[in-house]
């Protein structure tokens, strides 16, 4: 995960509520607790380090915790041991840039003994949480086609959800809120999160001008829903460099690419056209920041209708869609175009259960759905998504096409805040709402 996403604290959250003693090596504070790993016998390893912690480590009731681990990534090598030797002891390695201090490793990963877990920024449901908005969490969870959600409770979860739009989902960011709301607080620490994040271009030297990371750093807010074009982020520079830069930063995972894909079956990622792809942020509350908003110039919109053509509605939309997937998948998002016969884009496209699901973002409440339907004739499914500002609901369309032919599908169209939902309200179609 990217840093100050969560980890360390949830690996502290785990050990304390399992009741295991907690064994934390930070590899970048103290990069000298890597000569404890010289060995390949855990027992020895064990030993060494509860002598330098000056405790007794027991493998049965304690969690071993190797934090910045991209600082001392051969170290990785060594769960190998543990796993084969100490399967009693759980030893969690957490690290930021971690593929990118993977890229070109030259000792042998123990392939089938560690599991991947991938952390990404707090969903809107966990955003509630935070706020102790409990109740409405509990109503989004538990919410089934055909109920009929009041004026007064859809306005309320849209201006939740705008909030959320602003403040984002990193963590120590949704606690600043929840403890103070200062709006100039949240700014600082986006402010200073992203300074992080430019620090860390140092460790991109001699692999690339920090200048072209900076570059498409400050490009992808202002470029979201636009096919990503190298000379648009600096029309001086060479397409070479700026691709490179958006390779190491998708490696840091502070940019997402979205592939392009023909979605004619599964997998998706099996038609990709390379050529064409779009690119959204790690959080969509650092977006705001990047590109000016204001919470008291969103919350008096009626429609999450921002800046650059909805492009902000899109961006949360893909990071929520990150969050659907299983912990232990790398999320992958892709979108629909066609470039022939008249341009036509679907903003996203997902695989649900063995079907494929195209999504349309709408950041009002209404609005054309033209390429929409160009897609379901060409593609014959028969589901599709949208995610408005409107009430849920769904809808049987029947639309006949500029070409004279006619197209039929089920519509699922759901409010922002019930995306968190959508696997679950997919698989229960139930009554229409």
């Amino acid at each position: 995960g990217v840093r100050q996403v969560g980890k360390t604290w949830l690996v502290r959250h785990l050990a304390k509520t399992a009741g295991l003693q907690l064994v934390e090596l930070n590899f970048e504070y103290r990069p000298q607790y890597a000569s404890a790993f010289e060995s390949n016998d855990p027992k020895q390893i064990l030993l060494e380090l509860g002598a330098s912690l000056n405790t007794s480590i027991d493998p049965e009731k304690s969690l071993l915790f190797l934090d910045e681990i991209q600082a001392q990534p051969q170290i990785l090598a060594k769960l190998r041991w543990f796993a084969e030797l100490y399967p009693q002891l759980p030893v969690i390695a957490a690290g930021s840039l971690l593929e990118f201090a993977l890229k070109d490793h030259e000792f042998s990963m123990p392939v089938g003994r560690i599991q991947y877990m991938y952390l990404e920024p707090l969903t809107f449901e966990e955003f509630l949480l935070a706020k102790k908005k409990n109740a409405l969490y509990e109503y989004l969870v538990a919410y089934k086609w055909g109920t009929k959600i009041s004026e007064l409770l859809h306005q309320q979860l849209m201006e939740e959800f705008k909030e959320y739009i602003i403040i984002g989902g990193m963590p120590d960011v949704v606690s600043s809120w929840v403890k103070e709301a200062d709006l100039n607080k949240i700014n600082q620490k986006h402010h200073d999160l992203l300074a992080t994040y430019r620090d860390d271009f140092s460790k991109y030297k001699g692999k690339l001008d920090s200048s072209r990371l900076e570059d498409v750093m400050t490009y992808v807010p202002r470029g979201l829903s636009e096919k990503f074009v190298y000379t648009k982020v600096n029309s001086s520079a060479g397409s070479e460099s700026i691709k490179q830069a958006l390779h190491l930063l998708g490696l840091a995972r502070i940019c997402h690419l979205v592939y392009c894909t023909s979605a004619n079956g599964l997998p998706l990622g099996s038609e990709i056209k390379e050529k064409y792809f779009k690119v959204i942020f790690l959080d969509v509350g650092l977006c705001s920041t990047l590109l000016g908003l204001s919470l008291h110039r969103i919350k008096t919109l009626h429609d999450v209708e921002l800046v650059n053509d909805g492009g902000i509605a899109e961006q949360v939309v893909g990071q929520l869609l990150r969050s659907l997937f299983q912990a232990y998948e790398d999320p992958k998002l892709y979108y629909w175009q066609r470039t022939e016969k008249g341009a036509s884009e679907v903003d996203y496209v997902i695989q649900h259960d063995s079907t494929i699901v195209p999504i349309e973002v709408k950041a009002g409440s209404t609005g054309s759905l033209k390429s929409l339907h160009t897609f379901m004739n060409l593609k014959q499914y028969k589901r599709a998504c949208r995610i408005n500002a409107a009430y849920p609901s769904q809808t049987p369309v029947q639309h006949k096409l500029s070409t004279g032919e006619e197209v039929a599908y089920q519509l699922f169209s759901l409010p922002f805040y019930l995306l968190g939902q959508l696997n679950r309200l997919l698989e229960d179609e139930g009554s229409p709402g």
